[in-house]
């Protein structure tokens, strides 16, 4: 055994983790682990907020599969990663947090940069961990990477004393773990996987409803191989984007308050709904007792917790996705849906997305996405912040893989997107990454411009700038009688000469003519690049749903 202080032995843990690098911003408590890793080299990412480093981490982990690592000191730092720990959280992401804490003697005492960030993030983490002792090092690190990366994934945080820190003591890392009361269930229950065959067996109208727990289980195969295998047609939530290709012949697009006509006519006259990896959030369902109403419901998924939390599935089973869709792959017989198929077909191909893009009028924000699509060959790892342009982003981004489209799904975080941009070239230097944001949310983390540039991580930023919080102004439209209120981001900056500031380039986009040819430009420059798109203000996000509504009633859903 080796004889370390606290802060080599963290670094020892991440090591042993095999974590190639991590994000954050140092401050007081945690400088005696910021002298550590200048001694040793390892790979980190200064952010120039936590909140940054924060969905830097979450957006490597996401693109990767791997647990993101953020650093933080005490008090503001370590509560400035908080709304980052609650969008992990909702999206089910691999994410440890390590913060800084005063020392042990003055905890509870409102000392300097005190905060009880274990308490405050009690309800937004898997689990958490308040380091006590030099000796609880490699065993919390151990346990909090198994927690974060197993079951259903998400963030786990670990405070830890600035004493500590400086405390000796003797290194070992625990080659496996064992927790008392945590044993996620992998393997489904046959009795439950022979009953879902037989319910797929005697279906005439079958949709398969999937989400990111098949992203995240590494189930988009199987998921295929199922759909191929019975002529099941697919519909997608937002995190579960890319576990089909966007042009795979069964796949209906997305569900929910900005789904397809086909996607939510599907799932309200489908027979047999099979739920995999998803949480039946209500901007999908819509009103609850509305929802698949004639439908058997099965529901797979590895959170307990899930099942029967919104909607009461008849036949459940909890298990990995992978390897329950493996089971039922070996099972399943091809069946007779042709009807079906051609009925949902037809949906597809009369009600499809849509917008009207006349050369002398106004930017539409759908055709800069469609010329990122065309430009990058489809093969773009995007990142969306959250409004308007985050649902034009789902629509109209074609995906080929999982991983490729990165989006706060369930905190709807604005800010999320740039820094997101950032951890996913960061994990992938070599790949193209594009971030569609809005102007309202950009503005947000908008000083991470500075990291893209300090490390030459080439970034494409396309600001999707309709001059107002697009989403807001869209609600308040049709709910609320055209009455505006505090929605205009008049008095936003200079978009182009923000980035030539932070001594990025910067590109502007007045006209639909002009969009290709400033996106080609953007893709050969080799750094970091903001577009600023100046789009039809007046552009909605259709087909939407109105709140406390069947998915069926749909404003723009048969055509606009």
């Amino acid at each position: 055994m080796t004889r370390l202080n606290g802060a080599q032995m963290v670094l020892a843990c991440l090591q042993e983790e095999n974590v190639d690098v991590v994000f954050g911003f140092p401050g007081g408590a945690v400088l005696t682990l910021y002298d550590e890793i200048y001694k040793k080299g390892l790979h980190h990412i200064l952010t120039r907020h936590e909140q940054g480093a924060v969905h830097a981490a979450d957006g490597y982990a996401r693109v990767s599969g791997k647990p993101g690592v953020v650093i933080a000191t005490s008090g503001p730092g370590a509560t400035n990663l908080v709304t980052g720990i609650a969008t992990a959280y909702m999206d089910s992401v691999p994410l440890v947090a390590i913060t800084g804490q005063v020392a042990r003697p003055f905890i509870g005492t409102d000392a300097f940069q005190e905060a009880d960030i274990t308490g405050i993030t009690l309800p937004i983490t898997k689990h958490n961990f308040l380091v006590k002792s030099i000796e609880e090092i490699p065993w919390t690190f151990k346990k909090a990477f198994h927690v974060a990366n197993t079951g259903r994934k998400g963030p786990v945080l670990i405070d830890l004393p600035k004493d500590v820190q400086v405390e000796e003591g003797f290194f070992s890392y625990p080659s496996k773990v064992d927790i008392t009361g945590y044993r996620p269930t992998y393997e489904g229950h046959m009795g439950q996987i022979s009953k879902a065959v037989s319910a797929i067996k005697k279906a005439a109208q079958p949709v398969i409803y999937s989400g990111g727990g098949v992203v995240s289980s590494g189930a988009h195969q199987e998921l295929m191989e199922f759909s191929n295998k019975t002529s099941i047609p697919v519909t997608t939530t937002l995190t579960g984007l890319g576990s089909v290709p966007s042009n795979y012949e069964l796949y209906l697009g997305m569900p929910g308050m900005h789904g397809t006509y086909a996607a939510n006519h599907a799932l309200d006259e489908c027979d047999l709904l099979i739920a995999v990896g998803v949480r039946f959030d209500d901007r999908v369902t819509g009103k609850l007792d509305t929802f698949a109403r004639q439908a058997r419901i099965i529901h797979i998924d590895i959170d307990p917790a899930e099942i029967g939390k919104n909607i009461v599935p008849e036949i459940p089973i909890v298990g990995d996705v992978k390897l329950v869709l493996r089971e039922m792959i070996k099972r399943v017989k091809p069946a007779d849906i042709t009807a079906w198929n051609e009925k949902v077909q037809q949906w597809k191909t009369a009600y499809p997305l849509c917008y009207d893009q006349k050369p002398d009028c106004s930017l539409k924000p759908q055709l800069v996405i469609e010329e990122f699509n065309r430009l990058t060959g489809g093969t773009a790892i995007f990142t969306t912040d959250v409004g308007q342009h985050q649902m034009w982003a789902a629509h109209y981004c074609q995906l080929k893989a999982p991983r490729r489209f990165i989006s706060s799904g369930g905190l709807g975080t604005m800010g999320f997107g740039f820094p997101a941009a950032i951890g996913a070239q960061v994990a992938f230097p070599e790949q193209t990454v594009v971030c569609i944001a809005g102007d309202g949310s950009f503005q947000m983390n908008s000083q991470e411009l500075a990291t893209a540039v300090y490390y030459n991580l080439p970034v494409k930023i396309a600001i999707i700038n309709n001059q107002c919080l697009g989403m807001v102004r869209q609600w308040q439209k049709f709910f609320y009688g055209g009455r505006y209120s505090h929605s205009s981001m008049a008095g936003s900056p200079d978009f182009v000469r923000l980035a030539e500031a932070y001594g990025a380039k910067g590109l502007r986009v007045l006209t639909p003519g002009e969009a290709a040819p400033a996106i080609q430009e953007a893709l050969s420059i080799p750094g970091p690049v903001l577009i600023d798109f100046q789009v039809d203000p007046e552009e909605n996000v259709l087909p939407m749903v109105a709140p406390n509504t069947s998915i069926v009633e749909m404003i723009g859903g048969d055509g606009y």
